[in-house]
C-alpha cells in the first residue's frame, strides 16, 4: 500500500552471494537518531580507486560486473548492514504539493526497486538517516574540460563518526539532490542511479544499457540489470569497518589508513 510506504520501509536483507534473498533477521537493526556527528576533516575526497582487477568475462565481451570501476575510502568500501533514508517530504499547499507528490512517488518507486537487494528502512527524521534525498536540481559543476554542466541527480558522500543509543560507529553520510523537472519515468531513473552510488557504488559502468552507466540510453532504465546486480552482491560481500562499534579512544582520531579506527 502506497500509504503505508509513504511512512516506512522496511526490508529484508538480502542474499549478497547469489539472486536469491535471505531470510529477514529476527530482530532488525533500529534507525536511532544521532546524538552527535563528527566530520572527518583532511579528506579532500573521501573516495580512492578501487584497485581490484576485473572479474573474469568472456572473450570479446564486457566483464560480468564492473567492480574495478568502483572507488573506495581509506576506511573500506562504503557500505552498511542498513541504510535508513529520508525523503524531503512534499509541500501542503498547491500546486506545489501535485507535484511534491510525482516526485516522491517516482523516488519511492526507486527506493523500492533497490530494497529487493539491499536493506533499507524509511525513517521521518533526517538525524536518524545515512542518505538524505532533497528535491532540488544540483548546482552547475565543471567538467574536465572547465565547461559548466547541469545534471537532474547528484549524490556526495561525507564520512563521519555518528553517536547513536551511546556508541560511535564510523558511517557514510549521502545527500542526493534530485530535482522535480523530469516526467516521472526519466525521474526515477536518475534516482534509481543516484541511489546506486549512495548504497555504495561510487563508480560508472561502461555498458549504456546498466544503470549505474556514466551517461543515460535512451530509454529511462527501471530496474538494474544483471552486470549492476552483480557488482553490488560483490561490494556487499568485501570488508568494511563502516557501521561497526568504534573502540574507546578512536573518536576525533586522524583520518589517514593507518589511522584509521
Amino acid at each position: 500500500m502506497r500509504g503505508a510506504l509513504a511512512l516506512l520501509l522496511l526490508f529484508a536483507l538480502p542474499a549478497m552471494a547469489g539472486p536469491d534473498r535471505a531470510e529477514p533477521p529476527s530482530t532488525p537493526e533500529p534507525c536511532p537518531l544521532a546524538e552527535a556527528r563528527r566530520g572527518l576533516p583532511g579528506l579532500s575526497d573521501p573516495l580512492l580507486p578501487a584497485e581490484v582487477a576485473p572479474a573474469d568475462g568472456q572473450e570479446g565481451s564486457p566483464p560480468p560486473d564492473y567492480r574495478h570501476r568502483l572507488r573506495r575510502t581509506p576506511f573500506g568500501w562504503p557500505r552498511l548492514p542498513l541504510w535508513c533514508v529520508w525523503l524531503q517530504p512534499p509541500a501542503t499547499a498547491e500546486p506545489a504539493a501535485r507535484w511534491d507528490r510525482l516526485w516522491l512517488q517516482a523516488l519511492e518507486n526507486a527506493l523500492e526497486t533497490w530494497a529487493a537487494w539491499l536493506p533499507i528502512r524509511r525513517v521521518d527524521d533526517p538525524e536518524a538517516a545515512q542518505i538524505l534525498i532533497e528535491r532540488r536540481k544540483p548546482p552547475l559543476r565543471s567538467d574536465a574540460s572547465g565547461r559548466l554542466r547541469a545534471s537532474h541527480g547528484r549524490a556526495s558522500l561525507e564520512l563521519q563518526q555518528v553517536q547513536r543509543q551511546g556508541r560511535w560507529r564510523l558511517e557514510p553520510r549521502v545527500t542526493v539532490l534530485l530535482g522535480a523537472t523530469q516526467r516521472p519515468e526519466a525521474l526515477q531513473a536518475t534516482a534509481l542511479h543516484e541511489l546506486g552510488h549512495a548504497f555504495g557504488l561510487w563508480g560508472h559502468s561502461e555498458v549504456v544499457e546498466d544503470v549505474m552507466a556514466a551517461a543515460p540510453g535512451p530509454l529511462p532504465l527501471l530496474r538494474p540489470t544483471a552486470r549492476d546486480l552483480a557488482t553490488l552482491q560483490w561490494l556487499y560481500r568485501q570488508p568494511t569497518r563502516f557501521g561497526e562499534v568504534l573502540p574507546p579512544g578512536a573518536v576525533g582520531r586522524g583520518t589517514g589508513p593507518d589511522q584509521a579506527p
